[in-house]
């Protein structure tokens, strides 16, 4: 379990050191940096898949989506323009009990080519344990070279160099002097990400599509009847009938199976024929893919989801508030959102709940209530 975020100036988030628990719940208003939270541990799990620097390219490139404020904020003066002392940097990184891993990209060296507004990755590092200490690190970047330390202590050479925009966590896949690194990166790469459903008239969730086991809801939701009908045959007995029967009382999901086809039929109390997924209205299509992706078979280690309370009717809040508490039972959530109805059905059922509330402090974003002195311990090694 992740028990620590950090983020230094990406977007509004100039500099932010989160703890985390089980199920988290990251609020605020409108413009207080929610968003930017969740891209950054979006783009975490993309430096798995060596694509960080493509995540940027499509925010606009780093230039972008770097802080747009001033490099030092003092309250006692209004925020003006300085003169630059430390180099350009975009950080991100997480610690757990067991590991931690941290990224550092920044403005390349010019050089001869087409591609110069491409970030490089100037340094990252992975350590043992929830603290950066020089003595817990296990693998180290600087710039193209790595260093892996031994099972004896010492460091050795990685074997070849990186190129500037190829993340380690990709490109080293040694089991024996480095596994720790693609247990970690194994781990990046099964964190689950679910925003904003499609459920308009030509949403893939409304089509009848070829069915095969789906324990794990694909991002667009078109393969929602077989997810449904996965979790009927693989998932808690009961859970997809108790799912529905919260949010509509008295009704019923079926899947219809035509020649390998699979689709939707909702029985709802009052109708004499089941719906189809292109007959559902927005609101009901939308819940029954949060139960495909919230029960699924085979949960992540991480499930992120974005304000999944959207287009929903305040009657649905606490059915989906149990569905994330029973989510939040196998995986560790979190939730973005700014709904203070589902945020109190949240900890109507989970008590433990862990509420982090983001505030705007002169352009930058903030945790609420969180001084200095209350920040988990986090440190970011130089260059």
């Amino acid at each position: 379990m992740l028990t620590t975020l950090a983020v230094e100036n990406y977007r509004s988030l100039r500099r932010i050191v989160m703890p985390l628990g089980g199920l988290n719940v990251v609020t605020g208003a409108n413009g207080s940096g929610k968003s930017s939270l969740y891209r950054a541990l979006r783009l975490l799990a993309d430096a798995s898949r060596n694509g960080a620097v493509a995540a940027l390219a499509r925010e606009g490139g780093l230039q972008s989506t770097l802080w747009a404020g001033p490099e030092q904020v003092r309250k006692d003066r209004p925020v003006q323009g300085t003169v630059r002392t430390g180099p350009v940097t975009l950080r991100m990184g997480f610690a757990g009990d067991d590991y931690g891993y941290l990224m550092d990209l920044g403005l390349p060296v010019p050089i001869r080519s087409e591609f110069n507004l491409d970030p490089e990755i100037k340094r990252e590092a992975l350590w043992a344990g929830p603290f950066l200490r020089p003595a817990a690190l296990l693998v180290d970047r600087s710039n193209r070279e790595a260093r892996i330390r031994s099972s004896g202590g010492e460091w050795e050479r990685a074997g070849h160099q990186l190129q500037t925009f190829d993340s380690m966590l990709s490109e080293f896949a040694d089991p024996e002097r480095a596994p720790e690194l693609m247990l970690v990166r194994d781990r990046l790469r099964g964190w689950r990400f679910y925003d904003h459903f499609r459920t308009d008239a030509d949403a893939p969730a409304r089509r009848v599509q070829i069915g095969t086991r789906t324990p794990v809801l694909s991002q667009d939701g078109g393969d929602v009847a077989a997810a449904l009908q996965t979790i009927r045959e693989l998932g808690p007995h009961g859970a997809l009938d108790e799912a529905i029967e919260l949010g509509f009382p008295g009704s019923r999901v079926d899947v219809v199976n035509t020649d390998g086809r699979f689709e939707v039929a909702f029985h709802q109390h009052g109708l004499l024929r089941p719906l189809s997924g292109a007959e559902l209205s927005d609101g009901t299509l939308r819940y029954l893919l949060w139960v495909a992706a919230l029960l699924t078979p085979r949960p992540p280690e991480l499930l992120v989801l974005n304000e999944p309370e959207t287009s929903l009717h305040p009657d649905l809040l606490p059915a989906l508030a149990n569905l994330v508490v029973t989510a939040a039972k196998e995986a560790q959530v979190i939730v973005v959102t700014h709904s203070r109805p589902f945020i109190s059905s949240l900890q109507a059922l989970s008590p433990d709940l862990h509420t982090i509330e983001l505030v705007k402090d002169r352009g930058a974003t903030t945790i609420d209530g969180q001084g200095p002195l209350d920040e988990p311990p986090w440190k970011w090694p130089s260059r």
